[in-house]
């Protein structure tokens, strides 16, 4: 069985996740943009070539690294849940598309988030699905639904969390929810809004830093 704790980015290979469409139409023309977990660059150069942003990313993996770099992209290598090194308000949006999951101090990540960019535009797997909860019930072992294949000891999803957990989360930070998205085969217009956290698999937000857009509203009234 394979093991998604490390990963390998291959040159000529690109992701393209049902999520992008949305981050891109959320994602305003010409926006300063930062990727975190930004794997081998296919979202960045998507908004860079429809949206013309100026984008960075961060990536743990070397090998994702050097995947974003032979296609032009300005990233580096480094964790996404400490201090990351840039300034404050260095950007208008920080996404964070699937990783949310995946490193060991979520809430640190946020606030992270919340420090370089006025907006932030997270998603994650709904671990509290349908799916996942009738596995739960019927076969009494962590459920392999939204693993892909893996099990509990050999994924990097290590914070196996709802949307109703990320609603709490974000209540102890400094964001605030503005809108949000829902993916899957159940997450059917007006489904998906009547019951997000039952029938979605993937949810996505855009969140955005009161303090930080109040005062970049309040510098370009004096502009």
């Amino acid at each position: 069985m394979g093991d998604n704790r490390e990963y390998e980015y291959k040159a000529d290979r690109s992701a393209h996740r049902e999520e992008f469409s949305k981050i891109v139409d959320w994602i305003p023309e010409g926006s300063r943009v930062l990727d975190l977990g930004c794997g081998e660059g296919s979202l960045l150069k998507l908004l860079v070539e429809r949206k013309k942003a100026l984008v960075e990313g961060i990536e743990i993996s070397p090998s994702g690294v050097e995947v974003c770099r032979s296609k032009g992209l300005k990233v580096r290598q480094g964790r996404i849940d400490e201090r990351l090194p840039w300034v404050d308000d260095a950007f208008d949006y920080a996404v964070c598309n699937v990783t949310l999951q995946m490193v060991m101090y979520p809430e640190k990540l946020l606030s992270e988030m919340g420090r370089v960019a006025t907006r932030q535009i997270v998603s994650f797997p709904n671990f509290a699905n349908i799916r996942n909860r009738l596995e739960l019930f019927f076969y009494g072992r962590m459920p392999r639904a939204m693993l892909f294949g893996h099990a509990w000891w050999n994924t990097g999803h290590i914070h196996q969390l709802s949307i109703s957990d990320f609603k709490e989360l974000v209540k102890k930070t400094e964001l605030e929810i503005k809108r949000s998205a829902y993916f899957g085969r159940l997450a059917m217009p007006g489904l998906a809004s009547l019951a997000p956290n039952l029938l979605s698999t993937i949810a996505m937000f855009d969140l955005v830093n009161p303090k930080t857009f109040l005062k970049k509203t309040k510098a370009r009234d004096y502009e």
